[in-house]
């Protein structure tokens, strides 16, 4: 491990404590026996509560110590994401029309469904930054599930940077930690259909998933900000 990867690992260590709005064991820690209380024991079956309490100290330490780093990074992928999104935002400027092309050329805007790719202007990016905003604020004031297309594709776009930033510094994160994530983050989302190569899966489902339905709430307890619905 180079000097740079212990930095990073620190420093993902130190932002672990600021993630106020996800506990370590809704990102996949198991709790141990000892520190649950009797009516927490009571949700566990007898063999997954032998199963947790037969974990050895240190494989209890290096499970911590990966859940820990886990929470850091997504804190940290918050504020890169916002950033490049901004900077997606300079990059496309004002222009009349995009096209895929100038889509391909951006940080987060490249990584949300291609189909679509001619509908990410000036407007719709000043929209998602909004949005992505009030999503990874969720990270530090309690996580609610999103309440629209578009803060499921934030939540997604958060995860794809944290899985860069893994792979650059090959963090030591928990094994499958985006599955185990995206399950807690989102759950059954629509979101995932978007991505689909079939046509027809859109067609049908135009009515929820056509790309001028993104900022519209699930439902009317759902908040979406206001900037983001005009």
């Amino acid at each position: 491990m180079s000097a740079d990867d212990d930095d990073i690992t620190e420093e993902l260590l130190a932002d672990a404590e600021k993630l106020t709005g996800l506990s370590l064991e809704l990102l996949g820690l198991d709790p141990h026996p000892d520190d649950m209380t009797p009516e927490q024991r009571l949700q566990f079956d007898p063999e997954d509560l032998e199963e947790m309490a037969a974990v050895s100290p240190e494989g209890r330490r290096k499970a911590v110590s990966q859940t820990r780093l886990l929470a850091g990074l997504l804190w940290n992928s918050s504020s890169i994401l916002i950033d490049q999104l901004f900077r997606d935002l300079g990059t496309l400027g004002t222009p009349e029309t995009v096209t895929p092309p100038d889509i391909a050329g951006t940080s987060v805007l490249s990584s949300l469904p291609p189909q679509f790719a001619s509908s990410y202007d000036a407007k719709f990016t000043q929209k998602l930054i909004v949005v992505a905003a009030d999503v990874t604020a969720c990270l530090v004031r309690g996580w609610a599930a999103p309440g629209c297309l578009a803060a499921e594709l934030a939540v997604r776009c958060l995860l794809d940077q944290a899985e860069i930033t893994e792979d650059i510094y090959e963090l030591d994160l928990p094994p499958d930690w985006r599955a185990e994530v995206e399950e807690v983050l989102l759950g059954d989302a629509d979101s995932e259909a978007l991505y689909s190569d079939r046509l027809d899966v859109l067609e049908d489902d135009a009515d929820r998933l056509g790309f001028e339905h993104w900022f519209t709430p699930y439902a009317p307890w759902h908040a979406v900000p206001p900037y983001a619905r005009s």
